[in-house]
């Protein structure tokens, strides 16, 4: 459920683009953004300060695409956006010396500092990667295309990417776990009569 409340705004904009074109995607993603915030807020009772962002970027963005009537700033704002999250990290972690990923993930996840520093650059440069080639695909391919791209290419790459995460992280998770609560041969023995 919350993997659909994430992207409602993008699948809204894909379908409003494929039926009236990218001016009233760009309205229908400002107000399906403003909806999942208000839905946020009601149902959590509070939302998370990148979705606040994220809410800010589409509503600058959305409204000079639409003032302006140019679709290159709603073509920015995926850009401006993984570009923010990105540094946020980063400066979280150079200047603030705090793990922002592992403030996020910590209490779900026990991982060594080295790991979660591995994970918190590697996020860094992820969404530094996806701004650029968000950018390349906008100025190199048509509207209809860079749609698609910020759909199933952008979608896509983050799934990829989030299963490499999860497969260097389970190398590190304890093990503990994995084993369950079946007891060993020797403890086996001892219970025995």
């Amino acid at each position: 459920m919350k993997l659909l409340i994430d992207f409602f705004p993008i699948i809204l904009f894909f379908v409003a683009f494929k039926v009236w074109g990218i001016y009233a995607a760009t309205g229908v993603a400002i107000v399906a953004t403003i909806a999942q915030i208000v839905y946020l807020r009601f149902k959590n009772g509070k939302v998370e300060p990148m979705q606040w962002v994220s809410l800010g970027v589409i509503v600058l963005f959305g409204g000079a695409t639409l003032l302006a009537h140019d679709e290159n700033f709603i073509k920015w704002k995926p850009t401006v956006l993984y570009w923010l999250m990105g540094a946020a990290l980063l400066l979280g972690q150079l200047i603030f010396k705090k793990n922002l990923l592992r403030s996020v993930m910590g209490a779900q996840l026990q991982l060594p500092d080295a790991v979660w520093l591995k994970l918190n650059l590697a996020w860094s440069a992820f969404f530094a990667a996806m701004g650029a080639l968000n950018l390349w695909v906008a100025y190199n391919f048509d509207t209809d295309d860079w749609v698609n791209f910020k759909l199933f290419g952008g979608m896509g790459l983050m799934f990829v990417f989030v299963i490499a995460q999860a497969i260097y992280m389970s190398r590190y998770l304890p093990q503990d776990a994995a084993k369950g609560s079946a007891p060993n041969d020797a403890e086996a023995k001892d219970k025995q009569p």
